[in-house]
């Protein structure tokens, strides 16, 4: 195991790389088995709610792995000790499968992924962060007819509802925070319990605007930022359709918000004497 100068990561051999990667599968673990050689140590997983063997390593790379600080034996007995992925290992892993043009740590920190996207005509590869807001997501993917699956006016409606949402502190805290109040202009003379309240009171004008058959999907996805896929499948949707009732839920929002995708003025009126 030797450093790599690029990243700062260790640079580990095929075995203990394989190992790292099997450890890293649901409910995976290592035990020493009677076998010498390359198969003394069996991995075993879960594999459809069973606990099944899965791959089977060394027990040198094994020690190797526990001498970074990438694995952990458990356990007294030696018949019962189980070598776990750590933290460290798990992180490690994240940073192992950075592409050249990602940076490890940025991918040891965030869940990235690789998505297609179709600009100027042309189909590239971009590397995202799947974590990231899915309306943002959205607004640089195109359909079939080359036209913006999400338009301008609903985009700007929708990320308006997000920092209201976020502003209005309805996303659970989970540490504490230093922020101090709001600095602008608009808000100066306001308490921080009156900006609270006034984004809070906001965002239900705005739940009532779309209604109660799309306040839920307009909730999940620019409140909570949860995927479409993932909505789909919580409510029992078919494919794709989450996007459908997404689009009509933010049209709805932007009319609300007053935003449209070209400037109309007043209706005509015949002038009357």
């Amino acid at each position: 195991m030797s450093q790599s100068r690029k990243s700062g990561l260790k640079v580990l051999s095929g075995d203990e790389k394989r190992l790292l990667e099997h450890l890293a599968q649901p409910g995976a673990y290592g035990w020493l088995t009677d076998r010498p050689g390359a198969h003394a140590l069996a991995i075993t997983g879960r594999r459809n709610g069973v606990s099944v063997q899965i791959a089977s390593g060394s027990a040198t790379a094994a020690q190797q792995l526990e001498s970074a600080g990438l694995a952990r034996w458990e356990g007294a007995e030696a018949a019962r000790k189980r070598l776990f992925l750590t933290d460290s290992g798990r992180a490690h892993l994240a940073r192992m499968g950075a592409g050249d043009d990602v940076d490890p740590f940025q991918a040891q920190h965030a869940t990235l992924g690789r998505r297609r996207l179709n600009r100027d005509g042309e189909q590239i590869d971009v590397v995202v962060n799947t974590h990231e807001s899915p309306l943002a997501w959205l607004a640089v993917r195109k359909g079939r007819n080359g036209k913006a699956l999400v338009d301008a006016a609903s985009v700007e409606a929708g990320e308006r509802f997000r920092r209201d949402f976020t502003f209005a502190q309805i996303m659970p805290r989970t540490t504490a925070s230093w922020s101090a109040a709001p600095s602008d202009s608009a808000y100066r003379d306001m308490t921080y319990s009156d900006v609270v309240i006034a984004a809070r009171q906001r965002v239900d004008h705005a739940l009532d605007a779309v209604g109660p058959e799309f306040s839920g999907v307009l909730m999940d996805v620019c409140g909570f930022l949860k995927g479409l896929e993932a909505i789909e499948s919580e409510r029992g949707w078919p494919a794709r359709s989450g996007k459908v009732v997404l689009c009509l839920a933010l049209s709805r929002l932007a009319r609300h918000y007053g935003y449209g995708v070209r400037a109309e003025g007043r209706p005509k009126v015949a002038m009357r004497h």
